[in-house]
């Protein structure tokens, strides 16, 4: 092995870092590394000995990234049917009436559990942040969160509770719904 080679081969472990950095996916950083000491032991005799072999290994990997990068925007993205599918928003745009739920649960909840609840999960206090706040033991601030978090799903899940209208089984087609809109406005206006 010549000393060009071995010298390479010490900044292996940085260059595996810089990939992992450019590419997110291992198997794609591996692809860099392996292109990246392709190109540099093709071109080792434009490499100046005066000058520092990581920093030319590094360039030599951030421009075969950025040339990848440039050619996959060019070429068009080929995207089967089963994943366009689970692409996008539900129709439905049901988060908005979730959150409106969830408010209205965490507003049915005793203000024992409510009050350290909300600390928590809306102003990201840490339990004990919680309890020095609230004047009371770190373990109470657990079970109170703890409870409160139970009744929230006890009370969504709930048949009569007036919440998790989100969840239930699919409502009729606006285009479905149609006549029986016409039919209670035309009641209306006899």
């Amino acid at each position: 092995m010549s000393s060009f080679t071995s010298d390479v081969l010490e900044h292996l472990p940085r260059l595996k870092r810089y990939a992992r950095s450019l590419r997110h996916d291992l198997a794609q950083s591996e692809d860099l590394v392996q292109e990246t000491m392709m190109r540099a032991l093709e071109n080792a005799h434009l490499y100046r000995h005066d000058t520092y072999l990581c920093g030319w290994l590094v360039t030599i990997m951030h421009n075969v990234h950025v040339n990848a990068v440039r050619s996959q925007k060019r070429s068009p993205t080929f995207v089967s049917d089963e994943v366009i599918g689970r692409l996008g928003r539900a129709p439905t745009q049901e988060a908005p009436v979730e959150l409106r739920e969830i408010r209205r649960a965490i507003a049915r909840l005793p203000r024992a559990q409510r009050e350290p609840l909300l600390l928590h999960w809306l102003h990201g206090l840490k339990y004990e942040e919680v309890a020095r706040k609230m004047g009371i033991p770190h373990g109470t601030v657990q079970s109170r969160i703890s409870r409160a978090r139970k009744t929230l799903r006890t009370m969504i899940e709930a048949p009569n509770s007036g919440l998790g209208l989100a969840h239930c089984p699919a409502r009729p087609r606006r285009s479905q719904s149609l006549p029986r809109i016409a039919t209670a406005t035309a009641s209306r206006a006899s």
